[in-house]
């Protein structure tokens, strides 16, 4: 059992990676599809049995569930080669346990099929943090918004391609990718220019606390 609880309407840090580190995306179709699975199953209504998030491994795919009740909403996300972050909400009570558990076997469903393998795809549970303070919520907006930087050109020149992260939603109304409810960050700042100018201002911290942590951790290996 996990030892957080999911509460409506608080925010949630959600990511997960490959198991052994491996690559979650290999090809163009498959960023098309997570994304296109994410929008599909955040949705209240039932869908029918494990059979038919299985059904997503093929290429029709039923109709959006944008009209649908949803079970999360997000606020921003970032697809890497090998891994993901999102931040979300709970819309209704197990939104989030309900979502991660669809995605998570839909795509990986796919993902066997597709690339003739089988298994676990993501390295366990998902992992989740509750995000308690205003502060923390607006610090990891940033971290994850712009989580492709952190990690430095972890992303292939194909990924670019798709709307792997939130960023661009926050910098541009209307914006293609997962759609998140930019307005949560957005409202505690004057213009869009002021929030992508605090991201750029925290991005250096969060780089250097990563290399202070991989530091650390030689130390302790040696």
């Amino acid at each position: 059992m996990r030892k957080i609880k999911f509460i409506e309407g608080d925010f949630y840090h959600i990511y997960n990676r490959g198991v052994d580190k491996r690559s979650i995306f290999e090809r163009t179709e498959d960023i098309a599809r997570f994304l296109k699975i994410i929008e599909e199953l955040n949705t209240f209504e039932p869908l029918g049995g494990i059979h038919v998030i299985s059904s997503l491994k093929k290429d029709l795919i039923r109709g959006s569930a944008s009209t649908n009740k949803k079970l999360v909403e997000f606020v921003a996300y970032c697809l890497n080669q090998n891994h993901y972050h999102f931040i979300l909400r709970p819309l209704v009570d197990g939104g989030v346990q309900k979502f991660m558990h669809r995605v998570s076997t839909g795509y990986t469903m796919y993902f066997n099929e597709k690339h003739k393998r089988t298994g676990s795809l993501f390295q366990g549970r998902y992992k989740a943090v509750h995000v308690e303070t205003n502060e923390y919520l607006l610090h990891l907006s940033a971290y994850v918004n712009l989580n492709d930087r952190v990690h430095k050109g972890l992303n292939r020149v194909w990924m670019k391609k798709f709307p792997y992260s939130s960023f661009a939603q926050y910098e541009k109304e209307g914006s293609a990718g997962v759609k998140c409810n930019t307005k949560i960050i957005l409202e505690q700042f004057r213009s869009r220019k002021e929030y992508i100018k605090y991201t750029e201002k925290v991005l250096p911290q969060m780089l250097k606390r990563k290399e202070q942590e991989k530091l650390l951790a030689q130390i302790i290996l040696e």
